[in-house]
Parts: C-alpha cells; structure tokens; sequence
C-alpha cells in the first residue's frame, strides 16, 4: 500500500495543473475569492462520491476519528483556502506559468516544516533534487529581469512572487496538517484515512469560504451558479487532485510528495502556452527542464524509501 504515493503524487500533479489553468480562465469571471470557491462548493459532493464508493467497492464500515482530528482538518482547510486564493491572485501579476513556479517552493518549505514538526528526514539525493527544483524555480521566477543578485531581488520583491511564495508556504504546511489529520483515523487503510479527511477538510471548506464570501462578496455566489459549467470541472479536478495529495501525504514524507508531484510543471508549460495562449520565454523552459531534473533525482534518492 506504501508503493501507492508515487502514482498518487504524479497524477495530483496533473490534476492541479489542469484544475488551476481553469480557475484562472474563471478569473475573468469571478473575484479571486470566488474562483477559489469553486474548488471547495463543487468539488466537496465530489469527495463525499468518492468515499462512498471506496467504501461499497471494498465493504468497509465509516471509521472512527479521534478528537484532534477536527481541529487538524480546520486548519488544513483554512491553510488551503489562503494558499488558494494566494495562487491566483499571484496570476493576476506575473502569469500562469511564473505564479506556479514560485508556488513550487512549496517542497522546500515543506521539507522543512515537516522536519520541524513531524521529524521526517530525508536522504541526500531528494534534498539535491529539491535544490536543483528550486534553481528551476527562481530561473523561472526571474525570466525576463536578468540574471545575477539584482534579478533575482527585483523578482523576489514583486507582489506576484511574494505571493506565489506565500501560496508555496501555506500549501506546504497544509500538506503537514492533513498528514497529522489522517493519522487520527482509526483505520490501517490509508487510502480510505485520506478519502475520510478530504471529505471532512472539502465541507469545512465550503463552510468557512462560503460564509465569508456571503458576508463580504454576496454577489459572488449568484456569479458562481451562473459559472456552474466551468466551476463543476474545477470541483471534480480539486476532489481528483486532492484525494491524490492527501494519499501521498498519508503514505509518504510529505515534502517527498511535493516535489515529485513537481512533475505538474511540464502540464502547466502546456497549459500556459496552448489553453491560456500565455507565450514561453527560452529562459523559462531552462528553468522547467531544471525542476524536471530536481523531480527526477528525488524519485532516484526515494527509491530506497
């Protein structure tokens, strides 16, 4: 069952790449909150599908959780909510492709809150693997604004790439605290711990977004029904991707996931450049092709995991 976080990791890569370049078409229709909502309002009944069939496929009866797990999945949701609509509000600054890229700082970070806080370690390939994804990282980060120290600190210091960066963070400790989550479940199955917690953290969700949206934006969620189309297909890609992460998550080193499901960056080349029509700088398909190979020495130094 352990064997199961590398396909899951790759295939919540993909997933995320696709569901994010259709939440930022939805940004010509909706606020940023409201393309963020999306993800949770349609993608929870989603979730709450895939358990119940996971649970008549295998005839398994509902587990039991302990008390810490509710405080573990609010704080999870909410980390995701923030990481979220950080995401795409980075898009609105510096493009699909770069606000993604600075997001992908999230293994790194993960890395290090998850060894802080869970104490997982690492052998030295994934961490040359997440270092070499980070130099792909900042050359993506820094396409077109030169190379060298003045580059880069003209790049980090955007709005865009300050919030990609904080998007990377948020989504990383999110990682952590579903991994904490899954582990007051009280079954030995960890596909069905982590369909459990993604129902639970996708309806906390839909709860605090919801509640919020209604209060400042109440126009939003009329301009979400109308959207209903596009915003389903976010709501099925979220709950796909998300059952996939959290898989990874409850099977595996966290920041391990993260950068193996770095593999979405070569999904968000072809959706940048052929369904958001956004054009490809030769300096940013260098910096790909390095978080490609950072991606590759990370399932090398995992294969003895």
């Amino acid at each position: 069952m352990t064997a199961i976080w590398l396909p899951a990791a790759l295939l919540g890569g993909l997933f995320q790449a696709w569901r994010t370049a259709i939440q930022q078409r939805l940004r010509a229709e909706l606020t940023v909150s409201g393309a963020g909502l999306v993800r949770y309002a349609f993608g929870a009944p989603v979730a709450l599908v895939l358990l119940g069939a996971y649970l008549a496929w295998w005839d398994e009866p509902l587990p039991g959780v302990a008390a810490h797990f509710w405080p573990l999945a609010a704080a999870g949701g909410l980390a995701q909510i923030l990481g979220t609509n950080a995401l795409i509000a980075a898009f609105g600054h510096r493009g699909f492709v770069v606000g993604t890229a600075f997001s992908k700082t999230e293994a790194l970070q993960a890395a290090l809150v998850s060894f802080v806080l869970l104490g997982e370690r690492l052998g030295w390939l994934v961490w040359a693997g997440i270092g070499v994804g980070v130099a792909g990282v900042t050359v993506l980060g820094t396409a077109g604004r030169g190379v060298g120290w003045r580059g880069l600190v003209a790049s980090l210091t955007q709005r865009g790439a300050l919030l990609g960066l904080a998007s990377g963070g948020l989504f990383a400790l999110t990682g952590v605290l579903v991994k904490l989550a899954t582990q007051q479940i009280a079954t030995p199955d960890h596909v069905l711990a982590a369909l459990v917690a993604l129902v639970v953290v996708m309806a906390i969700q839909t709860m605090m977004h919801g509640t919020w949206v209604a209060w400042r934006e109440p126009a939003t969620w009329r301009a979400v029904w109308v959207s209903r189309r596009t915003s389903a297909q976010v709501g099925l890609l979220a709950a796909l991707g998300s059952a996939c992460w959290f898989t990874g998550f409850a099977t595996a080193p966290v920041a391990l996931v993260r950068v193996v499901g770095q593999i979405e960056v070569f999904a968000t080349l072809a959706f940048g450049h052929f369904y958001l029509r956004e054009p490809l700088a030769l300096r940013e398909a260098a910096g790909l092709l390095l978080v490609a190979a950072g991606v590759a020495l990370a399932l090398v130094g995992s294969l003895g995991h």
